[in-house]
């Protein structure tokens, strides 16, 4: 392992690249050639901004290389990452057929809402949806994504918001030479997933682009005994562009970067549609200074437009369907339009001070602005208009200490965090006036530390524990607008307040030639969580009601392991325990968090010969959970299988198959309370392209 002066030198030599850029000292198993058998990982970037080896980090991180996301039978990104153990998002579905309300990333057995728990960030800017807080998985070109890094626990004394469960880090290409790739697929379903990606570099100049498109004609996702005549297949069709250009020399690099993404989904129902136009730009700085240290600078900001209509599924027969008995008609209840644009800037200074002493310190800025128009139909028709804004202000500082066998690190960060200029207008048929209540302002001032220590007690094995406090705002889809899936209408709630997260961790890891094994135990409780309770189960629709509960818990273990069992064989997972309930508060009190499983586990073997090719199997295995609060409807348990191969035709053409779930199972995603599945099997063909140097 390294000692500590190469160690400071490697975290003053990354500290300008991207948090969770490859180290240049070592790559994990997972990212080596399948000829050579898996040395011992040396300095992995955490999500953390802080590097630090497997052995020395006081946290769990795993990284999924891009061979390890492109050898996964799964077309989308959020299917990719399922390969860690304990990862779910908050349906089982993927995001092929899943309404966007329903992506949001869950970790450590925290579940989620309509709004992820989990803060997806890439290069320093956060992707999270600003509006609702879910995640558009199809947003980002395949080929421009060079790896995935997770770290699991609170990260919010860093990262701020929606980093309770952990953050997911996207660690996107950078241009190195010139060349270029094509990569496409077709498969079941009418499925299609076609990448493109070009690059070159001229002296310090560097310039990519990258563009996909990916679809599906779907399936129909309600259970064939519960199917009725408006059920239809749940489908979507996506575009995605980024074009990134950067200027490297000496101590300076500069970067300007811009993407643009499109989708267009229906959610099973004629009427039940959403679209989605979204536009993103950044831009930044990385500056290596005197005395070992480094400036990183990022401006930020986004722009989209949010469509969505909703509708009340009826059981009555009609003039169309005289014998229909479920599921026979549909009743328009609401349409919605939400455009919101986002701003956003974030600086942070790190340097080593003396032997064995790092810091880094830093300030951030996210401002949202949203306007919700919405067309509400039947007996109580009305026209309605909102606006709001948000703003979250933040200075954090992190301090890491390395002494013999010893690792400390601390760190803290104070938020502002404002809602507020919330004016709401109803038409009247003839003007605009103001409604009788107005959105509330809320001003909270949010404290989160963390405090991580490591001890190595050999040369191959070490113990760590750290404990820290997290938060999540609501967002402002959950303080005003309401939101339905299937037959059960959740509606808002202006009067709520952050979620505040308490947690801690403790765990031993063991690395060897042959790989890295880590097991942990956590405890998390998240106090006042923002929650959907079911206030009226005999309605239709049923109504639930967002409110801050008393608390949730999530206690359990957590096990991951990356070896090379033979030079040719690697294999990944492990295995996550999480007794997830309400623990305290008047309502549901002992029962479990909804889409929480007590048991997940995964298992990943990748076999490659030059000569023979690439075999990768895929296998996820899931408990029960629960849909609802108030644990009325189960969701049984499920194992899943997928494959991958590949084949090289030289060394510019691959040719690869996959298929998905190959045992066929009817897996539970939802009830609402009709029964809802995920994806059958499906099989696909495809084909990679590589042109000139390549990556």
């Amino acid at each position: 392992m390294l000692a500590l002066a190469p160690m400071l030198l490697v975290a003053t030599s990354l500290s300008g690249q991207a948090a969770g850029s490859a180290s240049p000292a070592g790559n994990p198993p997972s990212a080596l050639p399948a000829t050579a058998p898996a040395p011992v990982t040396t300095v992995t970037v955490t999500a953390y901004r802080t590097p630090l080896g497997a052995l020395e980090s006081p946290v769990t991180t795993r990284l999924l290389t891009q061979q390890t996301l492109n050898s996964a039978a799964t077309v989308t990104l959020d299917g990719k990452i399922r390969q860690i153990p304990g990862l779910e998002l908050f349906r089982r579905s993927s995001s092929l057929v899943a309404n966007p309300t329903s992506q949001g990333i869950s970790l450590r057995g925290l579940g989620s809402t309509s709004a992820s728990r989990t803060l997806l960030t890439q290069d320093d800017v956060p992707l999270n949806d600003p509006v609702g807080g879910w995640i558009h998985w199809q947003e980002q070109p395949e080929l421009a994504i060079e790896s995935v890094e997770l770290v699991r626990g609170g990260a919010s004394d860093l990262y701020g918001s929606s980093a309770i469960g952990g953050v997911v880090n996207v660690i996107p290409v950078r241009p190195t030479a010139a060349g270029g790739e094509l990569r496409s697929l077709y498969g079941g379903e009418g499925t299609y997933d076609t990448n493109a990606l070009a690059q070159d570099k001229f002296g310090p100049w560097g310039v990519l682009g990258a563009a996909g498109m990916i679809g599906t004609n779907g399936y129909v996702q309600q259970a064939p005994a519960q199917s009725g005549p408006i059920d239809m297949a749940s489908k979507v069709h996506s575009q995605n562009a980024l074009l990134l250009g950067e200027h490297d020399q000496g101590p300076l690099r500069l970067f300007l970067r811009a993407s643009g993404f499109n989708e267009s989904r229906h959610n099973g129902t004629p009427y039940q549609i959403n679209a989605t136009r979204l536009v993103r730009y950044a831009a930044g700085g990385d500056w290596q200074g005197p005395h070992s240290g480094s400036l990183t600078a990022r401006v930020y900001g986004s722009d989209e437009r949010y469509r969505q209509t909703f509708s009340n599924v009826t059981n009555t027969p009609n003039a169309a369907n005289p014998q229909c008995t479920f599921r026979c008609g549909e009743t328009p209840t609401r349409f919605t339009f939400v455009p919101d644009n986002e701003l956003g800037a974030a600086v942070h200074w790190n340097q080593p001070l003396g032997a064995g002493f790092f810091v880094i310190g830093g300030a951030e800025v996210h401002d949202l602005r949203i306007w919700d128009r919405e067309q509400t139909f039947g007996a109580t028709a009305a026209l309605t208009n909102l606006h709001d804004h948000q703003r979250d202000s933040a200075a954090w500082a992190e301090a890491l200490w390395v002494h013999n066998a010893w690792t400390v690190t601390a760190s803290g960060r104070m938020d502002w965090f404002q809602n507020y200029d919330g004016h709401q207008v109803n038409w009247n048929g003839t003007t605009w006036i103001p409604n009788s209540t107005q959105p509330p302002q809320i001003d909270e001032r949010i404290f989160d530390p963390r405090l991580g220590v490591s001890r190595k007690i050999s040369e191959h094995w070490a113990i760590s524990s750290s404990g820290f406090r997290a938060f999540r705002a609501p967002t402002p889809s959950e303080l005003y607008r309401s939101t339905q899936v299937g037959s059960k209408l959740t509606k808002p709630n202006g009067s709520l307040l952050s979620e505040r997260a308490t947690g801690w961790e403790t765990g031993v890891a063991t690395q060897w030639s042959w790989g890295t094994v880590r097991a942990s135990y956590f405890l998390t409780q998240v106090n006042r969580p923002i929650v959907a309770v079911t206030t009226n189960p005999n309605s239709s629709p049923i109504l639930l009601l967002r409110e801050n509960l008393g608390q949730i818990e999530s206690r359990g273990v957590a096990i991951d392991f990356e070896t090379a069992l033979r030079s040719w064989l690697h294999a990944d997972g492990g295995y996550q325990y999480a007794n997830a309930t309400v623990s305290r508060g008047s309502l549901d009190l002992g029962n479990w968090i909804p889409e929480v499983a007590h048991n997940m586990a995964t298992l990943n073997l990748r076999a490659s010969q030059p000569k023979l090719g690439l075999l990768s199997l895929q296998s996820r295995l899931s408990g029960r959970q629960f849909d609802d609060d108030a644990n009325a409807f189960l969701l049984h348990g499920f194992f899943q299988l997928d494959v991958y191969g590949a084949h090289d035709l030289g060394k510019r053409v691959e040719l690869f198959a996959a298929g998905e779930n190959l045992f066929d199972r009817a897996i539970e995603v939802s009830k609402t309370p009709s029964t809802t599945l995920g994806q059958p099997r499906v099989a696909r063909f495809g084909f990679l392209v590589r042109l000139g140097a390549g990556k």
